[in-house]
C-alpha cells in the first residue's frame, strides 16, 4: 500500500512539473520570445536560408491570445528594425522582413535606390542580383496611419510591401534579435560563425 501511495505521488509530481514547464514555455511564448526559421532567400545576406532566430515579442507590444488585444508597447517600429509579421494574404504563416518606413513617410524606388520623405537612404544591406526589373521602380507611396513598409534586403528576390501593400501594425509579432543555431542546407553543415550573430 506504502508502495502503491509512493508511486502515485512520484507520478503526480512529475505531471505537475510538465504541466509547469508547458505553462512557463507558453507564458514566454506568448510575450516574451519566440523562435523562427527563415525560410526562403529574400532577407540574404543579413539572413541566410537556415539560419533559426529568436524574436523579441515584448518590445512591440505582445498580442493576448484568443483576442484582437495587445499590451502597451516598450517602443514602436522603427526604420531598420527587422520584423518578423504574419503575411497580411495569409495570417497562418510568418514572413520576415525590414521595415524602410513608417506611417505617414513616403516611399520611393528609382533603380536600386531607395528614397524616404526624398532623401536618398544609404542601405549598404541590401542586395540586387538581376538585370533591370519592373519593381526596380515604386512609387511614390505614402505609408497610411496604423501601417509599415516593408522590404527584403535581397530586394530582388523578395515579396514585399512592393507587391502585396503596407504592413497593418496589428500583424507585428517581433523584432527579431539573433541567431541561436544556423544549417547550410546545401552543404549539410552547421554554420558555427553564424551562431549568436546579432540581427541589425
Amino acid at each position: 500500500m506504502a508502495k502503491t501511495k509512493r508511486k502515485k505521488s512520484l507520478v503526480r509530481e512529475y505531471t505537475e512539473i510538465i504541466v509547469l514547464a508547458v505553462a512557463l514555455a507558453l507564458f514566454v511564448r506568448t510575450f516574451f520570445i519566440q523562435a523562427f526559421r527563415i525560410p526562403s532567400e529574400s532577407m540574404e545576406d543579413t539572413l541566410l536560408v537556415g539560419d533559426f532566430l529568436f524574436a523579441n515579442k515584448l518590445l512591440y507590444g505582445p498580442k493576448l491570445p484568443f483576442v484582437d488585444v495587445r499590451l502597451p508597447a516598450i517602443r514602436q517600429p522603427r526604420v531598420g528594425d527587422i520584423i518578423i509579421f504574419r503575411y497580411p494574404n495569409d495570417p497562418k504563416v510568418d514572413y520576415i522582413k525590414r521595415c524602410v518606413a513608417t506611417e505617414g513617410q513616403t516611399v520611393e524606388l528609382i533603380d536600386d535606390q531607395l528614397y524616404v520623405d526624398g532623401v536618398l537612404q544609404k542601405e549598404p544591406f541590401t542586395k540586387y542580383v538581376f538585370g533591370h526589373r519592373p519593381d526596380r521602380h515604386f512609387g511614390p507611396f505614402t505609408v497610411p496611419p496604423g501601417h509599415l513598409f516593408m522590404m527584403g534586403d535581397n530586394r530582388d528576390n523578395s515579396a514585399d510591401s512592393r507587391a502585396w501593400g503596407p504592413l497593418d501594425k496589428k500583424l507585428i509579432a517581433g523584432k527579431a534579435m539573433f541567431i541561436y543555431f544556423s544549417w547550410n542546407p546545401r552543404a549539410h553543415t552547421i554554420r558555427f560563425s553564424r551562431i549568436g550573430d546579432l540581427i541589425k
